[in-house]
Order: C-alpha cells, then structure tokens, then sequence
C-alpha cells in the first residue's frame, strides 16, 4: 500500500504495485503492523513522539460526520519549507486516514483537518485552539531551540488577564501580562511595551500563536528582561488603551519607559509611531514591518534624540517584508536615523516561528542597557531585493544559489481556482503540497531555502496533477513529474561531473521469454571500460520499485551520477551495473534466464557468483529476497532497500551465510510505510541465524531521497571482501 492517496489513486515513491510482488508473508506482517485500528470518539487524532514525530490518524467516520463525504483529506499546517503553511495527504487505510510526518523541528506548529480543499475540520480530540482561527489547533515540538517557548512551572510565571476599556465609538479588549511579582499596590512603577498582531489578526495571537506569555515567563525567570508590563492589543495602540493601562496598572507614563512593537502591519504602525510622532516611545520593533513610503519626512534629530532603540526584524525572502526591509534600511540610512538590525532569518518567514524568535530577542533588549547591538547568531545582511525573474522569460523552476525556488505556471491555468506544488520537500522527502499565488495570467509561488538535493515535483491544478511544461525534464514512469536540484556540498554526489570524465548509460534490449516480448535495460559502464579486458568486470543488477521500470533509476534515483562521482572519487570497483524491468509475474526466471544472460552475452561481465551482485527497493527488494531464499550463492552481494524479508520457512540459513559475502539491509525511518515489516525482518533473520548487516535507519520515508542515500552507500563495498 502506497504512502499517499489524491483522489482515490496512489502517489508513492516507488510501491504503488509493492503488495502485489511481495512475498505473502511480508504482506501478512505488513497487513497486521500497518492497519490503523478504528479510533474511539476520545482517541487523539494526533500523536506527537519524543524525537518530533507528528502522527495523524483520523477515523473516517468523523470527516464524513464533520463535513460530509470526501475522496481525500489532508492536514493543513506550518510545515512547510520555512515554517510556510502546506497540506500533507494522508492515505485511507480501512476506515481511518493515516500518515506520519517528521522529524519536525522544535517549535510549535499549528494545523486543521481538510477534505477536498475546502472542507475544514477542527481536531476534536485537541483541546488547544486559536480563537482568531476556529478551524486551527496547535502542538509543540520540544527541544533546545524551543526551550523559551515552553510552559513555565507552575506559580513561576507572570499573569494574563483581560483589560475592557472604551473608545469613542466601542467598547474593546486588550490581553495584558504582568510579571512574577507584580503587585497592584506598591512604590514601584513599572515600563510597558504594547505588542500588535497584524492586520486581520487578534490580540489573543500573540498568546495561541506567539507564545508571548511563556516567552515573558522565561525570559522573566531568567532574569533576562526587565520586568514591564506588555499590553497585547488587537492593534490599537490608542490614547484610550494607554489611559486605560495608566489608569488600572502601576507603569510609568513618560515616553522613556514606553514600548512598541507589532508583526506585519502592526510593525508597520510600530515604525510609524517612533518616526512620525517623535516623542511617545523610545523603543520601537518591526517584526516583518511593511513600511513602504520609507522615512517620509521625518525629523532626524528628534527621532535620535527621544528613541532609545529602533530595530528592525525580517525573515528571509518569503518573507513579503524582505523588499521592503531593503528599501527601509536604506531609506534610513539615507535620512541618518539610528536603528539596529537583526539581520535576516535563514529559517523563517513571515509567520510566527519567526514572529517567536523576534520577541525573544527584542524584549531583553528594553528599558536597560545592552551590549550587543548586532544581529542574531546566525542571521545574515541583506543582499539587495529579491527579483525573480519577469513572468514567462526562463524555464520553471528558478533556483537562487542559496536554495530558493521559484514555480510559476503557463498562462494556461488562467482559471483555475486552486494551483498547487507538490515535492519532496517535507522533513528528509515526503511530500507536501504548497499553494501557489495568482499573479496576472499565471500562478507563481517562492519556496526555500531548500538543502542541497535532487527534488521532484508536479503541479496540482484543482486536483489534477499537470506536468510543468516549462520544466524540460521528465520522469517516464510518472509523466506529470517534473526533477531539479539544488546544488551544494551535500548534494554533490548527485551532480553531474565533467563531461567526458563519467561512465557511459546505454540501453540494453534482449528478449524476455516470460514477458514474451522484448524488453530494454539500462547499462552502466565504467569510465575506461574495456569489452577485451581479460579478467570480465563484476557486474551489479540493480532493481526499481513497484509501479516503476528500468529508467527510473537513472531518471530519479541520479545512479549514473553517484556511480560517476564514487569511480572518479576512487571509491567504486569498476563494474558494470545493469537496471533491468522487473515488472514479471516470475522476477526469479526473468533474471537468471534473460536478463543475466543477455548482460554477459554483450558485456564483458563476470558469471562467478563472487563477483556478482543484486539489490533493489521497495518491490525489487523484496525479489531480491525472493532470489537470495531460492537461490543462496548465485549473488555474493546482496542488498535491500525499504523491503521486508518475509517468512523464514523452508529458508536455508547455512546455504546463504557460506555463500553472501554482504547482506547490507536499508529501511528509511517511522514514515516509511515499510518500516514495521522490515523490523521484524530483522528478528526473522536472527532467529535464523543469517548473517547481516543493518546500516541503520535512513532518515527519510519510502522515497527516492532514502535510496539514493542507500546507493550511495552500498555501492563501494561491493566487490572488495
């Protein structure tokens, strides 16, 4: 069964017929280990483990109670490359939606249940909630880079109570902390700081989004902030809300001991506040401000004289304030007001992971001396303004050499009411599906930074998946798939190198007398190869997965570049690896009786088992299985990728140890769908007493970002033992 499911069909990594090739005992262990059992009324829709692991498990019953029927449900949620909000499918298995995403960074994420794209579902089995978003519920992610974001203990923290005061024209709330200690009677006055949500947005955001109460909590407890008084408004920062907060709170009234700071728009009025009405505050923080009209007119002098502090924060090109944050510092510089700068956040965008780490920075920084004055630890300057390139005038995607990469579509979408993008781009390579922005006649959307690695994608245009026709690469197997890379050390090993100086892929047709048809394989040959060589090379046959074919490895598994770089690296036996088609009701046969034969019959391979090696993935690890059980000894190399080994019975341990010099096994983590059947195939294989080698989980789900890394660790030790 395969990971995904778009409108009743399959979308995997390389499984879609899997459960049809397994062995029936994988399939019985499978079956058991995978089913998701029907969830009660009060069982968490929601599991999230220790090492950040977000489980779904959604009774499908609910859906249909809460929106009425649907042919696929996703999880809506700040997943996404730089915490940018993104759907991730779950797959129906029986009567329960399932899937597992993760590792996810610490953090917190919030996230609602979605059929059909528009039928959203709040999690009732969540007691968390947004109240600006009924439909949203939250979980957290613990960890070291999230340590300020946690509950305080108990009785440790500050207090949030509701302050109802009037204006001219309507009576209005505002959410105000007060810190540990704070006393409504006493000698001591105390500084305030006014926090704003952006536009559309309530105060009660910078407590279910922001986490501003366990950050002033934190902050308090560590004594890294002066104790104050923070008014969270719902974007009035007006006379009738600073008489108010005068009039019920000890703090102070003079400017000196006033604050200000909002995210978006409500940074933008932040800004406008400390440069057009010189004088009120004299601190001020823009978190993603958007002040386009730059330092207007204002009187420099004054500004230096009376603000004590303006700093300004933005995230990295997601962010919408990224432009504006150019034109700003330099509008600023230009008029010789003082500020400070964050630099620009590499994780995040405009959102509230980024909106957190502001606060946390921004609040130390009041009503006290401070030393630093730099930005963050590991927040870079801005490299001028983000332009990609005008529509229609270069090949999709646009890749920046940091990492960013910009879709956009034809014009022929014009229509369409939902465009989406849908790569590997999850944590380690699931999938995740981006919502693209309409911008004229055609969709675009900047997604990033990405790491250095091969991605693969397609567009969804209101639920259909279209090729990208500006994108000139194919995969055969997958026609609406579209490939590229992001380059980098890390990914390296799946660059092209040097023309000239890798080996050479060529097709292979022979006849297959179990197809009854001829049938094409694919060839790889070492830099240097010699047909006359007297002693034959070794020679690897590598296999696809379920519901693909012999050009996969080469179009997505990058197996000519990773052979290319291990040889040229001096890493790799020179060998010949041939990737056949296994897709035959008898993988046995169609092996050793066409495929090997025809090899040796046009290359100059070896037929001695020792210098012979078979793997596979997913569907073409379990035949490799199936020919190590039948056959111990025709293969002395033998690896798996993501496929159990199945039953143990009628197995001849002795024959396979005295015969395999490597049995290396490969599994990718918890979101590879066969990683349960797989672990008891470890158990079967030491009951047996069969030697092996397990290289550890890959981290990564039941997808080509695991194999690669499979291949590219399997393929130098092949042939050296």
């Amino acid at each position: 069964m395969p990971f995904l499911l778009y409108h009743g069909r399959s979308q995997r990594h390389g499984g879609r017929r899997f459960a049809a090739a397994i062995t029936a005992g994988v399939m019985a262990i499978a079956a058991l280990l995978l089913a998701p059992r029907p969830a009660a009324a009060d069982t968490p829709w929601l599991n999230v483990s220790e090492d950040g692991y977000a489980s779904f498990s959604i009774p499908a019953a609910a859906v249909e109670a809460g929106v009425g029927p649907v042919s696929q449900v996703v999880i809506e949620g700040n997943f996404g490359p730089s915490f940018t909000w993104a759907e991730f499918g779950l797959t129906r298995r029986g009567e329960v939606w399932s899937g597992v995403l993760g590792p996810l960074r610490p953090g917190l994420y919030s996230y609602q249940v979605t059929g059909d794209d528009t039928k959203g579902l709040k999690d009732p089995t969540n007691n968390t909630g947004v109240a600006s978003k009924p439909l949203w519920s939250t979980f957290f992610v613990p960890g070291d880079a999230a340590r300020l974001l946690v509950d305080a203990p108990q009785g440790q923290g500050g207090k949030v109570e509701t302050l109802t005061y009037r204006t001219e024209h309507q009576e209005r709330s505002a959410q105000v902390w007060t810190p540990p200690g704070y006393a409504a009677k006493g000698p001591q006055a105390y500084p305030v700081l006014y926090l704003q949500p952006g536009d559309g947005g309530s105060a009660t955001d910078w407590l279910d989004l922001g986490r501003a109460k366990q950050i002033l909590d934190n902050l308090s407890i560590r004594r890294a902030m002066e104790p104050m008084v923070v008014v969270i408004s719902d974007g009035d920062a007006s006379a009738d809300l600073r008489k108010a907060v005068a009039g019920r709170y000890r703090v102070h009234r003079d400017p000196a001991h006033q604050a200000i700071a909002g995210v978006a728009e409500g940074g933008t009025r932040a800004l406008r506040a400390v440069l057009n009405r010189q004088g009120q505050y004299a601190y001020a923080g823009s978190f993603s401000g958007l002040l386009t009209d730059g330092a207007g007119r204002a009187d420099a002098n004054a500004i230096n004289r009376h603000v004590k502090l303006l700093r300004l924060y933005t995230g990295n090109v997601t962010d919408p304030a990224y432009n504006a944050a150019n034109r700003l510092t330099k509008a600023l510089d230009r008029a010789r007001i003082r500020y400070e700068f964050d630099g620009v956040n590499p994780d995040a965008g405009a959102n509230w992971n980024a909106w957190q780490e502001n606060l946390i920075d921004f609040v130390p920084r009041l009503f006290r001396r401070v030393q630093d004055h730099g930005p963050s630890a590991g927040h870079g300057r801005l490299k001028g303004e983000f332009a990609p390139p005008a529509p229609g005038t270069t090949p999709t995607p646009f890749v920046t050499e940091d990492g960013f990469v910009t879709f956009e579509t034809t014009a022929a979408f014009t229509d369409a009411q939902r465009v989406k993008v849908w790569a590997n781009w999850a944590p380690n390579g699931s999938w995740l599906r981006i919502p693209l922005s309409r911008e004229g006649d055609r969709w675009r959307a900047t997604v990033g930074p990405l790491d250095p690695w091969f991605y693969y994608y397609r567009l969804m245009v209101d639920g259909v998946s279209v090729k990208d026709v500006s994108n000139p690469t194919k995969v055969t197997t997958e026609p609406t798939w579209s490939t590229f890379l992001v380059n980098g050390d890390k990914a390296r090993l799946l660059t092209d190198v040097p023309a000239g100086q890798g080996g050479q892929v060529e097709s292979m047709t022979y006849r297959s007398g179990v197809a009854n048809q001829d049938r094409t394989a694919l060839v790889w040959t070492p830099p240097g190869y010699d047909p006359d060589r007297a002693q034959p090379y070794p020679v690897f046959y590598l296999q696809h997965g379920g519901g693909q074919s012999y050009t996969d490895w080469v179009e997505m598994g990058r197996a000519k570049q990773i052979l290319d770089h291990h040889f040229l690296d001096g890493n790799l036996v020179p060998m010949v690896v041939v990737m056949g088609n296994g897709n035959v009701p008898d993988f046995n046969k169609e092996l050793l009786e066409n495929l090997v034969p025809a090899a040796r019959a046009r290359y100059n391979v070896s037929d001695d088992p020792s210098q012979q090696a078979l793997a596979g993935l997913s569907m073409g690890g379990g035949q490799t299985f199936g020919v190590l059980k039948a056959f111990p000894g025709r293969f002395a190399y033998v690896a798996a990728f993501s496929a159990g080994f199945g039953s143990g019975a009628g197995v001849d341990a002795e024959a396979i140890n005295s015969g395999t010099k490597l049995l290396r096994l490969y599994v990718g983590d918890q979101t590879d769908f066969v990683y349960p059947s797989f672990m008891t195939s470890l158990t079967t294989l030491n009951n047996l007493g069969i030697r092996y080698e397990f290289d550890g989980v890959t981290p990564g789900p039941h997808g080509w970002d695991v194999w690669q890394k499979n291949l590219i660790d399997l393929a130098p030790r092949l042939f050296k033992r």
